[in-house]
């Protein structure tokens, strides 16, 4: 390259040169596009593979051969290394997967997320990323429309807990605009309420906004794990009378043990007596809401100031793809988040600088994750995700037929989601009387 008669060199760096062997590069990605085929993709639904290959981390260590070097490795043994990693990993999209609240393959999600990874924009600007800042409000729009609101806003973020993170920092600004500039220094002691069911994101959450756990009231549930909306209403008052400061109640649906909803509508009713943000956690049952015959189960959602919804859940949208959804529509999310960074979001631009939503999003750099949703729900329509909430129901009330005429398993309550918890009990147990031991050894067996 030196020999080159126009080469520009700097700090003994020829500028003018290839950055990197573009052809070796597309063959490699040809190659290992091909392993992701057969290896993941036309392996997914098969049984007879193994869900796991199971090896312990420091075995696992010398196989992958994890250590970085001064040299790159060749082509062939990072294909190698590709093969290792999809045989070890764990197979989330195999039939029997059931480690977590998501599961399976969305071929169309899949086909979005090659082409988002393709392109690696980043949604803040409209001018960076026309496609996906639409393809955000439009989904967003039709998400807001399922909930029951006439308008609202809303953003894609990085899981449920930034969902419940957002909704909880959005509702102390309505109650306190004045902390975005002045800070914690000079507000009440605020206190927030939420069941003991609820996910523990919002424990960290308060930890995070530096409201404090201690100050996140844990509100009684009845046996189906559902907040009491009595209870609530005591903490409320109680809460009060010590001179503490109230302003969120989380309401959750579908919770990540029993699967329990809350009584969104009682809730909803204390929540306007007095005067409190209503956020509804529905990371997990929100997709029922595409249901018509098992929306029924968030009924009174349309009363929430904010909703999680999570559709990389039930819809198999893909990791990750979680919106916050928030009624207000005046523009609450922007002037909570907003920074206003000038070199980035001028307000003299050649187009409709509202478009320009990344000044409401605590990130800067943003994954367009409505896109896998969109391009989902484009290929199934609205009948076939509602199919997908539906057969999941269906499946899980299978379940629980077969727990009930089986020996040894024994159902802890019938499901009102696709949660559905048991014991198994052994052989070993079944004729052992009830008591502390019998409940000891049965907590080893699971």
């Amino acid at each position: 390259m030196l020999q080159k008669k126009n080469a520009v060199l700097v700090d003994g760096v020829v500028l003018n040169g290839p950055i990197m062997d573009s052809k070796g590069g597309e063959k490699f990605v040809e190659e290992a596009c091909k392993i992701i085929m057969e290896e993941v993709i036309q392996k997914a639904d098969d049984v007879t593979e193994k869900v796991c290959e199971w090896r312990a981390p420091e075995t696992l260590k010398q196989i992958l051969d994890l250590e970085m070097r001064d040299t790159g490795e060749s082509h062939q043994k990072l294909l190698q290394l590709c093969r290792d990693v999809i045989q070890y990993s764990v197979k989330t999209s195999h039939p029997r997967f059931f480690n977590q609240l998501y599961a399976g393959i969305d071929y169309y999600s899949l086909a979005a997320r090659f082409i988002t990874e393709a392109l690696n924009p980043s949604v803040y600007t409209y001018e960076v990323s026309p496609v996906f800042l639409l393809v955000e409000e439009a989904v967003i729009k039709k998400m807001i429309e399922f909930i029951g609101w006439e308008e609202g806003d809303g953003i894609f973020n990085p899981g449920g807990s930034v969902s419940n993170m957002y909704a909880m920092n959005l509702a102390r600004y309505r109650f306190c605009p004045e902390i975005k500039e002045k800070g914690l220094s000079g507000l009440p002691r605020l206190v927030l309420f939420t069941s003991e069911e609820c996910h523990y994101s919002m424990k960290k959450a308060a930890s995070f906004l530096g409201i404090g756990t201690e100050n996140v009231y844990f509100i009684k549930t009845d046996d189906r794990g559902k907040m009491i909306p009595e209870e609530l209403e005591k903490q409320v008052q109680r809460a009060r009378k010590e001179g503490s400061a109230p302003f969120l109640v989380c309401a959750t649906a579908g919770t990540t043990v029993l699967g329990a909803f809350d009584p969104l509508d009682k809730i909803a009713d204390i929540c306007e007596k007095y005067g409190l943000w209503l956020h509804v956690d529905a990371s997990w049952g929100g997709s029922a809401l595409i249901s018509r015959k098992h929306c029924r189960l968030l009924h009174g959602i349309h009363r929430a100031d904010s909703v999680a919804w999570n559709p990389h859940k039930m819809l198999l949208a893909g990791i990750q793809c979680c919106a916050l959804l928030v009624k207000d529509n005046s523009g609450l999310l922007k002037e909570c988040y907003s920074a206003k960074a000038s070199y980035l979001f001028q307000q003299d631009k050649f187009y409709d600088v509202s478009y320009d939503t990344g000044d409401k999003s605590i990130q800067c750099s943003r994954r367009p994750d409505a896109f896998k949703f969109w391009l989902m729900w484009k290929a199934l329509g609205t009948s076939g995700l509602e199919e997908r909430v539906n057969r999941a129901l269906a499946l899980a009330r299978y379940l629980v037929e077969e727990i009930k005429n089986r020996e040894g398993f024994q159902l802890l309550l019938e499901p009102e989601y696709a949660n559905v918890c048991f014991w198994y009990i052994p052989p070993s147990l079944r004729e052992m009387e009830d008591g502390p031991e019998f409940w000891q050894k049965l907590h080893q067996v699971s």
